[in-house]
């Protein structure tokens, strides 16, 4: 079994891995837990920050009981290893403070010296070592390197040892080190359009259940096929690329068609082992283009529309209008696009919301009603926002199948 950390969209990112590994159980606010999993490749996942096999569940739990399972099970696992080791220790869900937990370090520390081993402490200046700390140190990626994970829910503690945490370094650079940027049109960020890369292949059967979401090519199986109508700079294209897929863009705007090109060119030069194919990347209005690959499509992934930018909620008349006709693109867009899928084709899409951070309102396009008379079974059960605290526009992601 393994515990996911999840990031600051706990409720897309636990979507995110049922589409992934299937079963997924929330374990608290902050986690959750994949039945059956062994191994987890933490880069393939844009909703999960950390993730660690299970060691032990311990229920009605004391800081005695723990110390007693890190004494007398997890030390001498980790002593069977040769060599100068490295230790962080992180826990999520808990009234553990940092001193308590370097406490617990220094335990650690001092038994495996004791039995002639070396360790080395990562420092502790919370209660979680952030992902940053955990990458920088290679922890959970090699024999060496570890992290121990502490997640409590009600009076139950999980503790698991990390098979790593998410390389926001890596993330950054895909978004930022891009030859071609556009803050004017939006950009989606890369988490974002990584976890909807791997809602919509979930949604169509693609995602496989063990450590790599996406299967690569082979010889009896083509790669997964992504569109994104709306690429823009190419955001999701670069996701569905790196994840060995064959991606195909078309965009309004023969500026942002350049763009893409440019951006995917870069990425295959700086990202030589990435395995993904770029199929066509052309100029076209989604509301009336004829996609002639569309048959062959895995999955359709995009941001439509969002509207115009805005740092302060907009007056109730420039909300209508700016609603109408978001709301009229959009539906456009998905009744061109129906009759060229195939039946079963997966569809991730992100659509504007309009929040009022003051009153926690958020006003959300009526899609829902118009999805199934346009050809589209709506597989999402309650709304996936993903916003910044003090964002108006947000994201609203919408998972659909092509009936």
């Amino acid at each position: 079994m393994i515990v996911c950390i999840l990031g600051r969209q706990p409720e897309l990112g636990r979507y995110e891995l049922s589409h992934v590994y299937g079963r997924v159980t929330p374990f608290g606010p902050q986690a959750a837990l994949v039945p059956g999993a062994t191994s987890c490749d933490v880069q393939a996942l844009g909703g999960t920050q950390k993730a660690g096999r299970v060691l032990a569940r311990l229920p009605h739990a004391t800081w005695g009981d723990i110390t007693s399972f890190i004494h007398h099970t997890y030390l001498p696992l980790l002593q069977r290893t040769p060599g100068k080791h490295t230790l962080g220790i992180s826990a999520y869900g808990t009234t553990f403070r940092p001193a308590k937990l370097r406490q617990l370090g220094l335990m650690v520390k001092q038994q495996h010296a004791k039995a002639g081993g070396s360790l080395r402490l990562v420092p502790q200046p919370a209660a979680s070592l952030n992902t940053a700390i955990s990458h920088h140190n290679k922890l959970g990626l090699s024999p060496t390197k570890h992290e121990l994970l502490l997640v409590q829910h009600g009076g139950t503690i999980i503790i698991a040892e990390s098979c790593g945490a998410q390389n926001i370094t890596a993330l950054a650079r895909r978004d930022q080190g891009r030859p071609k940027r556009d803050a004017f049109v939006g950009m989606l960020p890369p988490k974002l359009a990584l976890m909807m890369v791997n809602i919509g292949l979930g949604l169509a059967g693609v995602s496989s259940r063990t450590s790599a979401p996406v299967p690569s090519a082979s010889a009896n199986h083509a790669a997964p096929a992504v569109l994104d109508p709306f690429c823009g700079t190419g955001v999701v294209l670069q996701e569905a690329y790196l994840r060995g897929c064959t991606v195909y863009g078309t965009d309004l705007n023969p500026k942002m068609v350049d763009y893409s090109q440019q951006n995917l060119q870069w990425l295959s030069r700086t990202h030589s082992h990435a395995t993904g194919t770029v199929g066509s990347i052309t100029a076209g209005d989604a509301t009336s283009h004829t996609w002639p690959y569309a048959p062959r499509l895995s999955a359709v992934v995009c941001e439509t529309y969002l509207g115009q930018p805005f740092s302060a909620p907009p007056s109730p008349a420039k909300l209508r209008q700016v609603h109408a006709t978001c709301l009229g693109i959009t539906r456009a867009f998905l009744a061109n696009l129906a009759p060229q899928l195939t039946p079963g084709t997966g569809l991730c899409i992100a659509v504007p919301a309009w929040r009022t951070p003051a009153t926690g309102h958020t006003e959300r396009l009526p899609l829902a009603r118009h999805l199934a008379q346009l050809g589209y079974q709506l597989h999402t059960t309650q709304p996936l926002l993903y916003y910044r605290a003090d964002q108006i526009v947000a994201r609203d992601i919408y998972a659909l199948i092509k009936k």
